[in-house]
């Protein structure tokens, strides 16, 4: 006897189109993402991977199409109501933050702070505490942001999302420029965290590790919606990368290693 999970739609895209002046960035793309799961957009530079992210996030406004949060259009959704629900951690590094780690958590409660409302300091500490617990960095509150490690930044940026305890996390290349012990790190605490996730990911076999679904983009059109043992083909990662693979299944696992066939080198592709 089978049994029916049915979906629970947390952030649909419908006929998504964005572009600059000189170029279709974005062309009519469409996919459902359900509560609770990880979902790695993958796709070689510039086939509009930040910017898909940038419409999921309001930054920019499609130019067709929709963007919905529980079944309500985003551009619907006051500023305050969207932030309160959803959170947002970019690729770049910050640089120049002189405060320490609990300093710069104090500056996201004070953005979430009314005008008439009072710093009730002890409700803001257990929130820090809350956080920097969550991201295992209790003992670098007191360290200053630009002496931590990559990761350690990476980790205290998320945890700053997370004060707003988000119903989903929306990260860009979360993992871009960080060693892969960190890089492990950071994907480790961000699927645990049993929120919905949403991340642009460059490695296919962390992000097959990882991910509960991938969005696979090409030109700006999304090509392949599924899991990673219906994306991550040798046929679909040719076509898109220009590379040969063998994929088989991680021996830690049930999902899918792809290895790259070096030899060959990489062709090109349209």
């Amino acid at each position: 006897m089978s049994i029916n999970i049915k979906a629970d739609p947390h952030m649909t895209v419908s006929h998504l189109s964005w572009s600059t002046a000189d170029k279709q960035v974005l062309d009519d793309v469409s996919f459902t993402i359900d509560r609770g799961d990880f979902v790695g957009i993958l796709g070689p530079n510039g086939v509009g991977k930040s910017s898909l992210l940038r419409c999921m996030y309001k930054y920019n406004k499609p130019h067709c199409g929709t963007v919905s949060l529980n079944s309500t259009n985003i551009h619907l959704i006051s500023q305050r109501e969207f932030a309160a629900k959803v959170a947002v951690v970019l690729q770049h590094t910050p640089v120049g933050f002189s405060m320490t780690a609990s300093q710069l958590l104090a500056t996201g409660l004070l953005n979430q702070q009314r005008w008439w409302q009072s710093i009730n300091h002890a409700h803001e500490q257990r929130e820090i505490e809350r956080v920097l617990t969550l991201v295992g960095l209790t003992d670098k509150s007191q360290q200053l942001f630009e002496q931590l490690s990559g990761g350690e930044q990476q980790r205290l940026l998320i945890a700053r999302a997370l004060l707003q305890k988000p119903e989903i996390l929306i990260l860009d290349e979360p993992t871009n420029h960080l060693d892969v012990g960190y890089q492990v790190d950071i994907l480790t605490l961000i699927k645990n965290l049993g929120i919905t996730i949403i991340a642009s990911i460059h490695d296919l076999n962390l992000a097959s590790a990882f991910c509960d679904k991938l969005l696979l983009l090409r030109h700006g059109k999304l090509v392949s919606n599924g899991t990673p043992v219906e994306v991550l083909t040798p046929t679909c990662i040719e076509n898109i990368y220009g590379i040969k693979t063998d994929v088989d299944v991680h021996p830690k696992g049930t999902y899918p290693r792809v290895t790259y066939h070096f030899d060959e080198g990489r062709h090109a592709h349209n």
